[in-house]
């Protein structure tokens, strides 16, 4: 199996290929490059004191005491004079976010003054309350920046307070300045200040970080600042102190929206962590993952090296020493690039500044201003997480499957070092260049763990592609085969296995379920037959449709339910319906009878081998009989017509002895409502034949007499019951001699069976006479008594056969003078009838046209033959004829207008061809063609008065249909009432 993989996997290969081409490249670049952005910072102003960032506004304050306002946003730049004094400069300048408000603080020998600039003043504005206050920290309430106000500031003193302090543009001076805080017991400068702040609907939550050279004080709190603060006056503050004063300590933090981390520049290192400012958790828990970077860890002698300034990026640390700038990943706490600056007119650096907005960095000297490019600072996070074993968090930051790859591999590694070859084989799976599919099959093979392998192989299913079909049927063969030999395997076993037996059978079930389209049908099939797993071969044969071999397995297990059950789906052919019905009626015929009664589709006539099959064992009389209720089923339920399900049914009825079963099923007429079908459906003659066969004597009198051979059915009905043989003799109708020759039948029967006494006998005969009805008389019977019987014995008999001729003689003579004067009336209307005539006056008209009939007319010219009959209607001859043109039969009108056409012919002059055949008809009849057609028409035309006779009866049945409605005429209907 690995053999079949490795030569069929040439795309793998070329995976691995460019994975090492990648891998060989040549270096990345830095993350962070240090560029001169402005080298004359401050304008001729002295040095660059100090430097503030926001909103691509850079705020330089000067040793001469000046403001320089660096707008790369498109604004006006600015140069504005702070300084009162010679030995006055500005010592911290403040910018808020937006780069509108900004804050100065300056300082001399003597005093500090703390100056407030908007961007849209020319001149700055002292803010008194602050006189004598040295600010060394600023906070800006992001929330409530605009240009006209700025917001709530919150300050940090050099003398251990906390001011807040309000601006607004158009009063040109503060609005209010109180103190918040005031540290008495410790008292110590305040180095560095950030506040972070989440507002909702009902109130504003507070977190307050805040440095000195060697403590860490955190403020939390709901409401307004000076709620919060006041809520600190009972109670000691709670801090972090850290050994080793620093002066130039202070405080960042870090997020996209809000503060996620913070870094404290304290004394023997970086003190960082995260904060859980938008979850709801306690105080003590919104600082996590504290952790104390020591300075000796990043200066490559393994000094205590202070550095001059920190800043905080998304992953990174940036330092700076002297004329260096040191980035240290966050993560990992290790120095990953340095780099110089090249000026030789700003040989030390005095800070560093952030602008969040804009997400740039700054670095400064006393002379120039420089830019640190941030390039990509996520490519290589993946990388330090994994070399933490931080494996989530370095799939997060991977960027490609190669990178993942590694991760992966470095998982799966160090789980196979640990013996956790499950969780090997997991993260194996994934892996899709840097190791092959071979390497790691054979990491497992070679220490015989099969059950990672088949996790490996199962995993591996999960990721190929749609495209690699062959690897994808390979690699779930050698699944099942696995699966197959830990199967075997489990019940070698003792009983403790067994549960471990269930589960691994039932995954396997899933797994051919899953896989049914991908595995090899025959390859599987055979390895299922080959390890006798014949539950799971059933299974799987399920799964691909191999319904024969399905209900095949069952029939052998002598399970006709299950095998019913599988012939029950939708999609299984009715062949096998067909196939295997012999083997199931005989493992269960009554649930296959139900089975059967219950599929659609089934055709009767395909199983009757199994039918004759169940029928030819014999089984006890008790028993339902489940091939007579199925047929009966097919003939009442389903109306089936086929002569063979009839005769089927009607030998197995015989066969059951039950003859009144068997007369009930022969006298039903199921065809009687049907037209063109004959009455019943089985064949009489095989009815009959198998009737006589097993001597069952009332069904075949039934049948004698269905077919007409009522003197067979009172033969054989004498032999059975008289009566049976009268009420067959009755049945005979229009036939009164065969009827009568029954009858004797049944009288020679009678007469000749009787035991009685001469007289008693006799008396029953004349009896018998009598129940005919007239049909026989006692002369009928005479001759089946014996020679010597006196005619004494019959005088009652004969005397009352003679009254009753007599009575019939008289009767007749009735009838006959009856009919003899009705000849006479005849005759005589007969003779009156050729003496009538009619009398036509000159005023008559014609009962069409109502023209008179004797009259010139311009339709028909002078007086010419018309009609005239007994009711007195008279009609002109062509009247009549388009009368009947128009009302006639079609048959009629045909033939009129045939006539018509042969008279208009023979009445040219020039005789045309048709002419000369009309001419030779003459002499073979005769008679002229002219008088035989005009004798014809008259007799269509004139047979009844069009207004009088049955015609016009008729006619009242026909609808009447105008001209424009003519093409309608076809679609009505008369409705007789």
């Amino acid at each position: 199996m690995l053999d079949e993989w490795t030569s069929s996997s040439p795309a793998q290969s070329g995976l691995n290929e460019d994975f090492q081409a990648i891998s060989l490249s040549r270096p990345e670049s830095k993350i962070f490059s240090l560029d001169v952005l402005e080298q004359n910072a401050a304008k001729g102003h002295g040095l660059v004191t100090s430097v503030a960032a926001g909103n691509n506004v850079l705020l330089v304050g000067t040793s001469s005491g000046w403001i320089v306002r660096h707008d790369f946003g498109g604004g006006d730049n600015l140069e504005l004079e702070l300084s009162r004094g010679a030995d006055q400069y500005v010592c911290k300048v403040f910018l808020d976010p937006s780069g509108r408000h900004c804050l100065a603080n300056l300082r001399s020998s003597s005093v500090a003054e703390t100056f407030y600039i908007h961007a849209k003043w020319k001149k700055v504005r002292a803010v008194s309350r602050l006189k004598g206050v040295l600010v060394n920290a600023v906070c800006w309430n992001k929330s409530q920046l605009s240009d006209y106000s700025s917001g709530e500031i919150v300050l940090a003193t050099a003398s251990g307070q906390i001011y807040e302090m309000l601006v607004e543009e158009k009063d040109k001076k503060e609005k209010y300045v109180k103190v918040l805080f005031e540290l008495t017991e410790l008292k110590e400068a305040f180095t560095g200040l950030q506040i972070e702040n989440i507002s909702s609907s009902t109130t504003t939550r507070y977190f307050i970080m805040a440095v000195t050279p060697t403590k860490l004080y955190v403020f939390v709190g709901t409401g307004s600042l000076e709620s919060l603060f006041s809520s600190y006056a009972g109670r000691v503050v709670k801090f972090t102190e850290l050994p080793g004063e620093f002066q130039k300590s202070e405080i960042h933090f870090y997020g996209k929206r809000y503060a996620e981390s913070f870094a404290w520049l304290a004394g023997p290192g970086i003190y960082h962590g995260e904060l859980h400012i938008t979850t709801q958790v306690s105080e003590d828990s919104i600082v996590g993952s504290k952790w104390l970077l020591e300075y000796s860890k990043i200066n490559e002698d393994g000094s205590s090296t202070r550095p001059e300034a920190l800043s905080l990026t998304q992953h990174h640390f940036l330092l700076l020493y002297g004329g260096k700038l040191k980035v240290v990943n966050r993560t990992s706490q290790k120095l990953v690039e340095e780099d110089s600056v090249f000026d030789m007119t700003a040989p030390n650096m005095l800070g560093l500044c952030a602008d969040y907005a804009a997400g740039a960095y700054y670095a400064y000297s006393n002379t120039s201003i420089f830019e640190i490019t941030v390039h990509d600072e996520d490519r290589d996070m993946w990388r330090v997480y994994l070399g933490m074993k931080e494996y989530a968090a370095a799939l997060e930051h991977c960027r490609n499957i190669f990178q993942k790859d590694e991760v992966y591999r470095a998982q799966a590694d160090g789980a196979f070092e640990a013996k956790k070859y499950m969780i090997a084989a997991s993260f194996y799976a994934k892996i899709t260049g840097v190791i092959t599919f071979e390497e790691i099959a054979l990491k497992f093979l070679k220490i015989n763990e099969q059950d990672a392998l088949r996790t490996y192989l199962l995993r591996k299913l999960d990721s190929l592609g749609r495209d690699e079909r062959s690897q994808i049927t390979m690699v779930a063969t050698w699944v099942v085969e696995l699966y197959l030999d830990k199967m075997n395997q489990l019940l070698l076993h003792n009983d403790e296995t067994q549960s471990q037996y269930a589960g691994v059978v039932e995954e396997f079930k899933a797994f051919l379920s899953d896989s049914k389209d991908t595995l090899d049908e025959a390859t599987t099939l055979k390895l299922l037959t080959s390890y006798g797993r014949n539950e799971e071969l059933v299974f799987f044969a399920s799964l691909k449709n191999r319904y024969e071999t399905v209900v095949n397995h069952h029939i052998q297990q002598r399970n006709a339910k299950k095998a019913l059950a599988v012939l029950r789906r939708e999609n299984v052919p009715l062949e096998l319906q067909y196939k295997f019905a012999p083997a199931l009626i005989m493992l269960d015929a009554n649930e296959t009878v139900e089975f059967w009664m219950s599929c659609e589709g089934l055709n009767p006539q395909n199983l009757i081998p199994a039918l004759m099959r169940y029928s030819s064992i014999s089984r006890p009389r008790e028993e339902a009989h489940q091939a007579i209720k199925y047929l009966e089923f097919c003939v009442q339920r389903l109306k089936n017509e086929d002569t063979t399900i009839h005769n089927l049914l009607v030998s197995l009825l015989v066969k059951q002895g039950d003859e009144k079963e068997l007369l009930k099923f022969l006298q039903v007429k199921y065809g009687r409502e049907q037209p063109g079908k004959p009455d019943v459906f089985y064949d009489p003659n095989y009815a009959l034949r198998v009737c006589l066969d097993e001597k069952q004597t009332e069904a075949c009198v039934f049948l004698y007499s269905m077919m007409g051979l009522h003197e067979e059915a009172v033969s054989l009905s004498l032999k059975v019951d008289v009566d049976l043989a009268k009420m067959e003799a009755d049945k005979v109708e229009g036939d009164e001699e065969l009827r009568k020759k029954l009858w004797l039948c049944i009288a020679k029967h009678v007469i000749k069976e009787e035991k009685g006494t001469k007289r008693e006998n006799i008396k029953k005969a004349v009896a018998f006479v009598n129940e005919t009805q007239g049909l026989l008389k006692i002369e009928d019977i005479l001759p089946f008594f014996p020679e010597f019987t006196l005619i004494n014995d019959f005088q009652e008999a004969i005397y009352a056969s003679l009254q009753e001729y007599n009575a019939r003689i008289e009767e007749l003579k009735l009838e006959m003078n009856d009919d003899t004067l009705n000849a006479e009336k005849l005759r005589k209307d007969i003779n009156d009838l050729s003496q009538r005539s009619a009398v036509t006056t000159p005023d008559e008209e014609c009962a069409d046209c109502r023209r008179k009939i004797l009259a010139y007319d311009p339709l028909h010219g002078p007086a010419s033959l018309f009609y005239v009959f007994p009711c007195e209607h008279c009609f002109h001859t062509e009247c009549l004829i388009n009368y009947m043109l128009k009302t006639g039969e079609k048959a009629e009108r045909d033939r009129i207008l045939e006539l018509k056409k042969r008279m208009s012919v023979l009445a040219v002059e020039k005789p045309p061809h048709s002419k000369k055949d009309y001419l030779a008809e003459e002499e073979e009849s005769g008679i002229h063609p002219l008088d035989q057609a005009n004798a014809e028409i008259a007799e269509i035309v004139a047979n009844e008065c069009p207004h009088c006779g049955e015609r016009s009866v008729r006619d009242l049945w026909k609808p009447f249909v105008p001209p424009r409605e003519a093409e309608y005429a076809a679609s009505w209907e008369i409705v007789k009432v």
